[in-house]
């Protein structure tokens, strides 16, 4: 179950890959669910599991060392096709953000709609980042969703990020468009009643 995004503090998941497209995150056979659930045993299955269904022990999230509730991820994450699934998988995981120096513009608004928050660094920041949580796998980062700020607890360096004003409300309340919608419906009938509009 989601919760009200405020302040998060966890160590991190590296995936330090650039250009990481939908299709990696979430392969094409697992679209045919059209609910949500599930679709986090699935994240990356191709890089987690091999054809036999047996654990990759070298990719990451097979990795005891690594844990968290941030992913860390190489410059252009979420391109390709604009499957909101991949957001799904991510969610469905468990991470409730991901870093990266750019995401595709339609995975980064698929991840804010889905309760994840795409945190844009710079790429010294990220580079530094890999570089702390290579040294050491329990380090922990610090995401301030009221203040816009990100820090690298490991070296104490901090970084503001954007966010629109929209999806930064429904994160820290747990909305989505719907909700929104249904937190204003009054708002919303004294306006059409205001404006002459009668349904």
């Amino acid at each position: 179950m989601k919760e009200k995004f405020t302040r998060l503090t966890s160590t991190c998941v590296p995936l330090p890959l650039e250009n990481v497209d939908t299709d990696q995150i979430i392969p094409a056979r697992f679209l045919k669910s059209t609910t949500k659930e599930g679709f986090g045993d699935n994240l990356f299955r191709d890089w987690r599991y091999d054809e036999q269904g047996n654990k990759i022990e070298s990719f990451v999230l097979n990795d005891p060392a690594y844990s968290g509730k941030i992913l860390v991820a190489g410059k252009n994450f979420g391109s390709g096709s604009s499957r909101e699934h991949a957001a799904w998988a991510i969610a469905g995981y468990g991470f409730r953000v991901v870093v990266s120096s750019f995401f595709a513009d339609i995975h980064k608004n698929n991840e804010l709609n889905n309760g994840v928050l795409p945190v844009v660094v710079s790429d010294g920041f990220l580079s530094a980042l890999f570089a702390s949580v290579a040294q050491n796998p329990r380090t922990e980062v610090e995401i301030d969703l009221p203040a816009q700020t990100i820090t690298n607890l490991a070296t104490g360096k901090s970084e503001s990020f954007e966010i629109n004003g929209y999806k930064k409300y429904c994160l820290m309340n747990n909305l989505d468009d719907i909700d929104y919608l249904l937190q204003n419906k009054t708002r919303i009938e004294e306006y059409d009643r205001n404006n002459g509009y009668n349904p």
